[in-house]
Order: C-alpha cells, then structure tokens, then sequence
C-alpha cells in the first residue's frame, strides 16, 4: 500500500531574528546576527556573555486567553506565538482541532528554565507560598505542547519530544510517522526553547560555550570555521502544520514543501561526543526512508553549532554521505543555537530557500581546516532547492534526520 503523504502548510517562527517565518528569512538573507551581549545576565556571569534573545511583542501576548497564558513559561509562549502564525497561514478551520483527527507534538529540552530558576529561589529563600498554583505547569517537560493543545483545543494524540537539541526535528518525524500511519490528518509541530543564564552556564561547564571577550558578539558563532571556540545560546520556537497531503489538497490548502523521510537514532557510547558514523547512518536512514539518493540531495541544512567535535563530526558524516558535491551550511552563524526549536525553526528558512531558489551561507565561516572536503558556501549561491535534508544532533548521542522535497 502506499505510504500516505505529508504536506507543510503552515509556519510559525519566534527568533531572535523575528517572530515570523518572513522576517527571519528576510534578516538570513541580509546576513544579519540576532547574537548580542548580553548585560543582563553580567551578574551572574561577571561579564557580558554573548546570546541571542527573543523580544516579544506584549500585544501577541496578550493574544492568547489568560486560561491558558497562566500555565506558560517563556518556552511554551515562544511556542504559542508561533503555533498561532502556522495555523493561520494553514487556513484550518477551527472546528477541525476538535474532530480528534489533529495532533499535537511540540518537544523542548526543559520546560522553562527560567521558571526553574524562580521555583528553586523562592524554595530556597523560604518563599514557596510566593509561587503561583500554576507553577508547575510551566515546569513539566511537555508544556509547551499541552498549553498549545489547549489553545486550539486539540483533542487527538498529544505527545512531547524531549531530547535536547533533537527534540524539534524529532517532534517533526513524529507528526511524519503519525501521518503515515493513519492516525491523524494533521499535526501541529516542532520545538521551543528557552536561553537563561542557567542554560549558558550549563554549556559552559561542559567547555561548549563561545565565551572569549569580544568587541563583536556576532562573530562568536562560527560553526565549521577553523577558529570557532563554542556556541552562543539562543531561544525561540518553530512550528510547523504537518498535514496529510490528499486532506491539504481537497480543501485546496497552499502546500509549502513535503516531508518525505526521517530517522533518528543514538550513537550508544558517548553522552557530549558527537558519532560521525551514527550521523552518517542517520542520514542515510532518512534518505533510504524517502527513496532518495544521495547524489539527488541539494542542500544539506547542517546542525553544526560552533563546537569542535561536533562540527568536526557532522563535517566527516557529510564527506562520507555526500563527499564534496552537496551543499552544505549552518544558520546559527546568524541566529546561535536555539536548542530544542533549531531543527523545525532553521526548516522557516529552508523553505525560503526553496522558493527563492538559493543557499544560504554559514555567517561567519573565514578558514576551514577540519571540516573540509564538504561543498561550505561563503556567499548566497544560487541554487535550485528541490530536495533538502536536515539534521539535529543532541546531548546523549541522539541525531535526526529530515527530508524535505519542495512542491514547484
């Protein structure tokens, strides 16, 4: 029998480059940088440590009915924001996310650590009877999925990908597979984050964040550069409608680009230590998933985030796959890297890319060393995207792989 289809029809961005799909492509293709010191967190840290924040506006906030905003921290509002421009776009009726037939997966590395961090002061100051009732709500690992749920009032299968920087690619085979496999007609998707000082902190200690003072913050981030050093955290969300591709045409939905393939797998020996041949045979994976070759790939829309080994790894994964001959680059030059949102958020800007017929480069890449022997534009290169395949790399040996074919 054949596999059923699934079509995007909608997307949403919160990003430190904009807070919708267009202004963040819009700010890629300029080369802008949404990376800044950040004073605010020079108390904790004893120095403006680089980051890339999202600024939301009050008035999109406030959008979202109070029964609902009160059981949100910042990472499922990022989620929120951006679930309501991917429903719009989508043109689904409202009636349908009551049919049972619509899901919800939205994953997150935490829930949202900046209500972490006032739980465990108030606790420890003596305060807990400070706390709202709806604390911890904002906590709970899938809490930007339910709260989106229940802005739409969702009632089909809702389920949560918590996998660090995996877990928005993963929540997006997730709507994939559920698709296939009958049980909805469409899913709201993808991934939302949230940068505090704790985040960064926690990269720190583990020797992974871009920390050297510099009169540029935006030229911390440089992923595959020879001289890159670490990542700058960075926050937001991307949400994508994933839809059945018969249900999307026969109410004559706009079909933005298809998703044809997905694996995921884990590496099984190491927790930090990216694997370049789990990379390689996740890639692989999805390829053979999507019945597609290697040599019929476009772009490769990298996960590479300014590490060492990291970036070294999925550059060797990419040279085993593709070798020399497939474009390959990294948004977070531009936007740091947006955790657990980077997988479905980046995908924004993998469809502009599509639609404009481009590549966009990785921003700051000046000398590459070992990462070479992969095709790492330094320009906007004009290009026909018809096939793209997209990773996310995780902490506990987790990747994923997703391909995407445009509609044109």
């Amino acid at each position: 029998m054949e596999k059923r289809r699934a079509a995007v029809t909608g997307i949403g961005v919160v990003s430190p480059l904009g807070n919708s799909a267009d202004e963040l492509y819009r700010n890629l293709a300029a080369n802008r940088s949404g990376i800044r010191a950040m004073t605010r967190w020079h108390d904790y840290f004893g120095r403006d440590i680089a980051g890339a924040p999202v600024e939301l506006d009050p008035a999109a906030v406030r959008k979202i009915s109070r029964k609902v905003r009160r059981t949100m921290g910042n990472t499922a509002l990022f989620a929120g924001i951006a679930a309501q421009e991917a429903v719009a776009q989508s043109g689904l009726e409202p009636e349908f996310f009551t049919s049972g037939r619509m899901g919800c997966i939205i994953g997150s590395t935490v829930g949202s650590p900046s209500s972490m961090t006032e739980a465990c002061v108030a606790e420890h100051e003596g305060r807990r009877n400070d706390l709202s009732a709806c604390h911890f709500f904002r906590l709970m690992s899938h809490s930007s999925s339910f709260n989106v749920a229940d802005m739409f009032g969702i009632n089909g299968p809702q389920l949560s990908t918590n996998s660090a920087c995996a877990s928005g690619l993963q929540a997006l085979g997730a709507a994939l597979e559920l698709i296939q496999l009958g049980k909805v007609d469409a899913v709201l998707a993808g991934g939302a984050d949230e940068s505090t000082p704790l985040v960064a902190s926690s990269f720190q200690l583990l020797y992974a964040l871009a920390e050297e003072e510099s009169p540029e913050p935006e030229r911390l981030s440089r992923p595959f550069d020879a001289a890159r050093t670490g990542l700058v955290c960075a926050e937001g969300a991307g949400v994508l409608v994933v839809e059945e591709m018969e249900h999307a045409r026969k109410r004559g939905a706009q079909i933005l680009f298809e998703i044809v393939g997905y694996a995921t797998n884990c590496s099984g020996w190491h927790v930090s230590h990216s694997d370049e041949l789990q990379i390689a045979n996740c890639m692989r994976g999805a390829l053979a998933d999507a019945g597609i070759a290697p040599g019929e790939v476009d772009y490769v829309c990298a996960h590479a985030t300014g590490t060492k080994v990291g970036d070294a790894a999925e550059a060797a994964a990419c040279r085993a796959v593709f070798g020399s001959e497939v474009f390959v680059s990294s948004l977070k030059g531009h936007l740091g890297h947006t955790l657990g949102a980077s997988g479905a958020l980046e995908l924004a800007a993998v469809y502009g890319m599509m639609r404009d017929g481009v590549v966009l480069p990785t921003r700051n890449l000046e000398n590459v060393e070992d990462c070479a022997g992969i095709l790492l534009p330094r320009e906007i290169r004009e290009q026909k995207v018809r096939i793209c395949l997209k990773n996310s790399i995780a902490f506990g040996g987790v990747n994923a792989s997703l391909v995407c074919r445009s509609v044109d």
